[in-house]
């Protein structure tokens, strides 16, 4: 039986790792601010673990926003970069795992365009939540090469699942309010993966370890996507404004401010493709996830 301490079990991707690997095979240990095993908030101290653990996974951290204030980009550091060293100090106090899992980001390659993009890529993120992101698997790479800890990163790109937060959870909430716009037809493709299929991974992959893009092989387009959840929600019309058009509007964006849905920059990112090769972890463990479009579920309750 794995013991197992897994940070972050309250959020979006913690809860369904939880759920996946808390079974009669594994006792999981949960450390989220509150409602867990351990209640803690990595940024502020070191932990003092009553437990022995076989395997850390490690999901804590900030989620990628675009921050309006020095304040929310030192969190960004503060978060994921100091809460990771603390995490580590508290292992070193107890005996050291013999695995580690560093959940991190596609972000670290910093950057808004490119196709198939693999693990070789230079880390060149110059934003907060990228560089934040580096740094914490600088520090998680070195040191389990220092205690003998079998280390694993997974760079993950947009995380598909039920009740989802940040831009696909704004994507759900403007096509159920009939706000929700395609624009050029949608065609646009992004990588993303089902966040049930990162959790069946892990157990896996932390007997090996190494560095790994996932995705679900397929990286659909906003129209497909937007397609899936408008069939869920009763089959909503998705509307569709020609390019000409949204360049005016991301100019008047320009000038509005922030307020606006939409600008010049909101535009390129949301013309420009941006897909990740994971043919590393297809080779290595037969990684053969879900297509998103066919795995997608939203709450029954839509």
């Amino acid at each position: 039986m794995k013991r197992i301490l897994l940070t972050g079990s309250n959020g979006f991707l913690g809860k369904i790792i939880f759920e996946t690997i808390n079974n009669d095979k594994n006792i999981v240990f949960g450390l989220s601010r509150s409602r867990s095993a351990y209640n803690f908030s990595l940024e502020k101290a070191v932990p003092d673990f009553m437990d022995q653990f076989d395997l850390v996974i490690h999901t804590a951290g900030k989620a990628h926003i675009l921050p309006k204030t020095n304040i929310e980009k030192q969190e960004f550091y503060d978060i994921n970069v100091n809460g990771t060293i603390n995490l580590l100090k508290g292992l070193e106090i107890n005996v050291l795992p013999k695995q580690f899992v560093f959940i991190s980001s596609v972000a670290v390659y910093g950057i808004e365009t490119g196709l198939n993009i693999n693990e070789d890529y230079s880390l060149l993120a110059n934003d907060p939540y990228g560089l934040s992101k580096i740094q914490a698997e600088k520090i998680i790479l070195d040191w389990c090469k220092k205690h003998n800890v079998i280390c694993t990163i997974l760079r993950l790109p947009l995380i598909v699942g039920a009740n989802p937060p940040g831009n696909l959870g704004a994507m759900i909430t403007g096509i159920k309010k009939g706000y929700y716009i395609n624009i050029a037809g949608g065609k646009t493709q992004k990588s993303m993966v089902l966040a049930s299929d990162v959790a069946k991974f892990i157990l896996k992959v932390s007997e090996i370890g190494g560095i790994y893009n996932l995705t679900d092989g397929y990286n659909a387009s906003f129209s497909e996507l937007s397609i899936t959840i408008s069939l869920q929600i009763g089959g909503k019309f998705v509307p569709n404004i020609p390019l000409v058009f949204a360049k005016v509007l991301a100019k008047i964006g320009d000038v509005v401010g922030a307020k606006f849905p939409i600008n010049s920059n909101k535009l390129a990112k949301i013309l420009s493709p941006l897909t990740f090769d994971d043919s590393k972890a297809r080779k290595a463990f037969g990684w053969n996830p879900t297509p998103v479009l066919k795995g997608f579920k939203l709450e029954e309750n839509v």
